[in-house]
């Protein structure tokens, strides 16, 4: 369990640092550069398009290579370039660079990483060890947000404020890459070795039981848009920006609380069980968010939607890795991420054109629909296998 805590801080201090500039980089293009809405649209999908492509990439070199912690530790180094090219961006295309470095870095990490917690995990602890490492990952987004709320509100006004949070968030990226040196890679032999990038007919030939959970993962997803959304509606409701700040670390905290002790759960009682309640839960939340009125319930709200983010984020990861080729374990945690990521940008546009037409109610209940549905198939359709059920 050592190697899951080091790979834990690796996390928790990297998406601190990240966290801690995230939410501002909106305000920075569009205060500093005069950047439009629509440009800093443009800006995030490009970068996010980029990460979901590379991560099933990411998996395969692991794969391929077997050098999943120099593999990783490329990719979170990314995230220290990322704020040098920030603190010295002198218009909106340094600004996209920059995030698309960032980006960049996460899709090449993020599979080879969860590799290397799923073979650190002891016998029968798995969805713990996926749980500890995203208890550690939140804590550090919960703490680098409400660093921020307090930088932002003690120098209001400054317009210095920004290049300041720039240079602090250094900090912590240079001790979550520091974590690698206590971190041990296991040698394993393999039967089978990946010498190409897996074609479709690959694809096709794997378990019937992975191929449905990833349209599982597909159809949920494209009921679960951009969180900018739910923001957006926490300020129809009446919250100022520096509170919509706030609500955001309270989402955050709840699921890095929870997330451990939810693992575990899924260890008791199966992946598939503690899944299908996240998705239920997720459903429940859209609701309420799409006839939400009052600020009292959107508190309310935010705080089950951290529930929901403790119940699947890490078990999903655990169940995949349980259930894929042992050759192609770096792949396919690669390939979840990515169906999760595509899916998320006609996610994001559907939602933003229900809201346009109809208001904010219908997209809520849309995505609340589709969750409830990929809850019922995974329900009904995945098989009672071990750790499953």
């Amino acid at each position: 369990m050592q190697n899951v805590i080091f790979l834990g801080l690796v996390s928790f201090f990297t998406d601190l640092g990240t966290e801690m500039i995230y939410p501002v980089v909106p305000l920075y293009l569009t205060s500093v550069f005069g950047a439009t809405p629509a440009l800093v649209g443009l800006i995030e999908g490009i970068a996010e398009s980029l990460a979901s492509l590379l991560r099933v990439y990411g998996g395969y070199i692991s794969d391929k290579f077997q050098k999943k912690k120099a593999i990783a530790f490329a990719g979170y180094f990314t995230a220290l370039f990322y704020k040098f090219i920030l603190i010295f961006a002198g218009s909106w295309a340094g600004v996209l660079l920059a995030r698309v470095v960032d980006r960049f870095g996460k899709g090449i990490r993020t599979a080879p990483r969860d590799v290397l917690v799923s073979e650190s995990a002891e016998s029968g602890r798995m969805g713990r060890a996926f749980g500890l490492h995203k208890a550690l990952d939140l804590a550090g987004s919960a703490l680098g947000i409400l660093f921020t709320y307090f930088l932002f509100r003690s120098m209001a006004g400054n317009a210095g404020v920004y290049r300041t949070l720039f240079i602090m968030s250094i900090v912590p990226s240079i001790l979550g890459l520091c974590m690698f040196a206590f971190i041990k890679e296991r040698v394993t032999e393999r039967t089978q070795t990946v010498r190409r990038f897996p074609s479709w007919r690959d694809f096709s030939e794997l378990n019937g039981q992975l191929k449905l959970y990833l349209f599982i993962v597909l159809l949920f997803t494209l009921g679960n848009s951009s969180k900018a959304f739910i923001l957006l509606k926490a300020k129809a409701v009446g919250f100022d920006d520096t509170s919509v700040i706030l609500l955001y670390f309270i989402y955050n905290a709840t699921a890095s609380l929870l997330s451990f002790p939810s693992g575990g759960l899924s260890d008791k009682i199966g992946r598939k069980r503690l899944l299908v309640c996240g998705y239920f839960v997720f459903s429940a939340v859209y609701m309420g968010f799409a006839f939400a009125s009052r600020m009292s319930s959107i508190y309310a709200i935010f705080v089950l939607f951290g529930v929901h983010t403790a119940m699947i984020a890490g078990v999903e990861r655990a169940f995949v890795a349980e259930i894929s080729p042992e050759h192609l374990k770096g792949t396919m945690l690669g390939l979840h991420s990515t169906v999760a990521g595509i899916a998320l940008f006609p996610a994001s546009v559907i939602t933003g054109l229900l809201w346009n037409r109809f208001g904010s109610v219908v997209p809520f209940v849309f995505g609340a629909l589709l969750s409830a549905a990929a809850a019922v198939i995974l329900m009904l359709f995945m098989r009672r296998d071990q750790n499953l059920c």
